[in-house]
């Protein structure tokens, strides 16, 4: 019998983003191995371990987060495959994430609740905060919507990405100071939720309230950190699941001796997850947004629009008016935009039947909430709940 080839994996393990990763290459592996791993557990290596040329791997996968450990790899001459898609290699292809489309997914999120004043928080000269902020500043401008940038200066050591985020705790009177600065109500979109964790300490500091004055996102959506942060954090769920699972695929063809048919690859994100330091949409309009409040504190209760109007002491119609001026749509729309991203939650994080959905999410009859949520999202409930239960992986 063969024996199984050796694949050495130099992926960070310490957030949940390398874990994603690590489960994708297990489930390829579980399904079509056996191979026999070499992993250190802990950050990526900024240099091939001796330990790892000694053991002769048969392949490589990693986060080559210095063109040093690349150029190693490659003279290694074997299957290597990146999953940060930091640097172009001609023999090691790469996968990454669209960070575009996250930006993008982010801004769209900001706007859909009302946002017209956009900023940016990230991190000075790490790849990723720097495409998605060139992409979340562009779009922005498409839509007419102002956009301010704070970054974290470089220390002056040369220090890699992880080790830059984590000191970006340091700049949390600065980023305190410079919120302060900005119009309200303001979105903003940190690079990673690490980052995002620090501006919601500098919020804090600044006596600054979220998502009252400040909506935060996040991406990454590492639940830890997220349901840590004070309020939790809303962050960007992206594929690493699905990434490992294609970079183990496309090195298990490489040892094969197949030529990769493409050497960079897009991995969209999965979605935006809401939490509270979202969950309030902003108005111009102060009579607007105190029925905005409204509709997000009863519409579990089966709260009607007329109700919302003479809490706001308005006129149905007044209301109807004001409200689609300041949010391009009806508060019925809002309403319904509310309850069924009540049911979108319920639906990822509880296994609770239809019915019970249906009426935490405000609806009187679950057909009613299933007729609404096919025509928002294209899919039945079920359907979305089986996507989040295995769209890692696909």
């Amino acid at each position: 019998m063969p024996e199984p080839p050796r694949v050495g994996l130099l992926i960070l393990s310490s957030l949940d983003y390398g874990r994603g990763l690590l489960r994708g290459i297990a489930s390829y592996v579980q399904t079509h191995g056996p191979w026999t791993i070499f992993h250190r557990v802990g950050l990526p290596p900024d240099r091939l371990s001796p330990l790892l040329r000694r053991w002769r791997p048969h392949g490589v996968i990693g986060q080559f987060r210095t063109r040093v450990i690349l150029r190693q790899v490659e003279r290694l001459g074997i299957p290597a495959v990146d999953l940060l898609g930091r640097f172009h290699s001609r023999s090691i292809p790469r996968f990454q994430i669209d960070h575009s489309a996250v930006a993008v997914m982010v801004a769209d999120h900001f706007l859909e609740l009302g946002y017209r004043s956009f900023a940016f928080c990230g991190f000075k000269g790490i790849h990723y905060s720097d495409r998605r902020r060139k992409a979340f500043v562009d779009y922005a401008q498409t839509k007419r919507c102002p956009v301010d940038v704070l970054l974290s200066t470089l220390p002056s050591e040369p220090l890699g990405p992880f080790d830059i985020e984590s000191a970006g705790q340091f700049d949390v009177e600065s980023i305190g100071t410079w919120l302060r600065s900005l119009p309200k109500p303001l979105a903003l979109m940190a690079a990673t939720d690490v980052r995002a964790v620090q501006v919601l300490a500098a919020c804090r500091l600044a006596g600054l309230n979220v998502p009252e004055e400040i909506a935060v996102v996040g991406v990454g959506n590492d639940e830890v950190l997220c349901n840590l942060a004070d309020p939790p954090l809303t962050s960007v769920a992206l594929r690493a699941d699905q990434l490992g699972y294609r970079g183990a695929a496309m090195l298990d063809e490489m040892m094969h001796g197949r030529k990769p048919a493409r050497y960079e690859s897009l991995i969209g994100p999965l979605g935006v997850i809401s939490r509270k330091s979202t969950q309030v949409a902003a108005a111009a309009d102060p009579k607007v947004n105190e029925v905005l409040r409204y509709l997000r504190d009863h519409f579990r209760q089966g709260v009607s629009i007329a109700a919302a109007a003479r809490h706001a002491g308005l006129s149905s119609s007044t209301l109807r008016r004001r409200f689609s001026e300041a949010m391009k749509r009806s508060p019925r729309e809002e309403l319904i935009r509310i309850q069924l991203q009540c049911v979108e939650e319920l639906l990822r994080d509880t296994d609770l039947p239809m019915g019970r959905i249906a009426e935490l999410a405000g609806f009187r009859y679950p057909e009613c909430m299933m007729k609404l949520f096919r025509r928002k999202t294209g899919m039945t409930p079920g359907q979305l709940r089986s996507r989040f239960r295995t769209s890692r992986i696909e």
